[in-house]
């Protein structure tokens, strides 16, 4: 399906379209990173490993489908939400390691350091970092350098330590420590919420929108974040390791304060669904093209995995 088509309120359902684009997200990942043939090829395979195992895509969606709201072409939209996509998962191969979250499963698969060892996925993280602002760079991704540029600056905010890293470094200190609400809003906006909100302001770059509109994505995408980590949080309390792919009771097992462990489960469960409203609100200065992400920001607070 054309990235444009996306943006119809009569086109495919969000499941589908979530199912397309990521089909086309894995063949562009592909293309870019090719099996390899030379002596660095363990470090690639594993960068494949991590990349190539499905996942939900929502950060590459949400680029794809605000880049679809300025008629953006498919070949940068896809690009983009690659270099995203790496970044994305460089965080979680790092994050599953024995130095930090110590989980032996992702996307219901062995972790990268189980299906290697630690230093092969470390190396594979740092690799998937570094390869996505290769990838931002290129003159395929947008013909103009500028844009090129600021597609740099404004990932390299989001994913440092004014961004993920930070809200990371937050995550690990917090353990066995009660935090305020106010703390754990600012923890996830952090690492979870500077993410989702460069995949919608992404979109607004390639399409050189104004930033009043830039902003109003990036405020759709902050509080999308916030519906999707409570939702994680009620998902860790409440799922099960076959759902969820992944771990759970992680969070009561380290003393995290979460969402959950500070309003309890049906409080946080309508705070989600406040937030995902209030994500809504943002779009009002978008047509029915934007249909697709008011029915995300929905989606976020229903899903079971």
């Amino acid at each position: 399906m054309p990235i444009e088509l996306l943006q119809k309120k009569d086109s495919a359902s969000l499941e589908k379209a979530l199912q397309e684009v990521s089909a086309a997200l894995e063949g562009k990942m592909d293309q870019l990173l090719p099996e390899p043939e030379n002596g660095e090829a363990r470090v690639i395979e594993a960068m494949r490993y991590s990349t190539l195992s499905g996942g939900k895509r929502l950060r590459p969606f949400l680029m794809v489908a605000s880049a679809g709201l300025f008629g953006v072409c498919r070949e940068a939209s896809l690009q983009t939400a690659a270099a995203l996509e790496f970044i994305h998962t460089y965080s979680l191969v790092h994050d599953d390691l024995p130095a930090m979250d110590n989980d032996a499963l992702r996307r219901g698969k062995p972790s990268c350091h189980i299906q290697y060892d630690e230093a092969t996925a470390i190396l594979a993280g740092d690799g998937l970092l570094t390869f996505a602002f290769q990838v931002l760079a290129d003159p395929s991704t947008h013909p103009d350098p500028a844009v090129r540029c600021e597609l740099i600056r404004c990932l390299a905010q989001a994913a440092g330590c004014r961004g993920m890293v930070g809200g990371q470094m937050i995550d690990l200190l917090a353990e066995n420590k009660e935090l305020s609400i106010d703390e754990v809003i600012r923890l996830q906006r952090l690492k979870t919420g500077e993410l989702f909100a460069i995949g919608c302001e992404a979109g607004a770059i390639l399409g050189k929108a104004p930033r009043q509109i830039r902003q109003a994505l990036s405020g759709y995408a902050h509080d999308l974040g916030l519906a999707f980590q409570i939702t994680d949080d009620l998902l860790d309390a409440e799922g099960s390791r076959e759902k969820a792919g992944k771990e759970v009771r992680k969070d009561a097992k380290r003393g995290k304060s979460t969402f959950v462990s500070i309003m309890g489960i049906e409080r946080a469960r309508s705070q989600a669904q406040i937030l995902a409203k209030q994500a809504i609100n943002h779009l009002s200065v978008f047509d029915e093209r934007a249909s697709l992400l008011r029915e995300m920001a929905e989606y976020v607070t229903t899903r079971k995995s």
